[in-house]
């Protein structure tokens, strides 16, 4: 698993993700709520943990980021 953070605020809620092989596909979990790519996410104050994963034929890699919202 690979981690990061990031800060923003509700005026900044978009997520995208690009993987580096356009045949792969991208699910992104905001919490246990499902968001489709490039579309906005709902943060609440504080911390918001987002998971990325990308999966390119049977391989999946799990991206979490922890978005600090204010």
């Amino acid at each position: 698993m690979t981690e990061y953070t990031a800060t923003t605020t509700n005026a900044t809620n978009k997520i995208t993700a690009t993987p580096a092989d356009e045949t792969a596909t991208v699910e992104i979990l905001n919490g246990e709520t499902e968001v489709e790519n490039g579309e906005a996410a709902t943060w609440v104050v504080g911390e918001n943990e987002v998971t990325i994963t990308v999966t390119d034929g049977t391989v999946s890699k799990v991206y979490t980021v922890t978005v600090t919202a204010s």
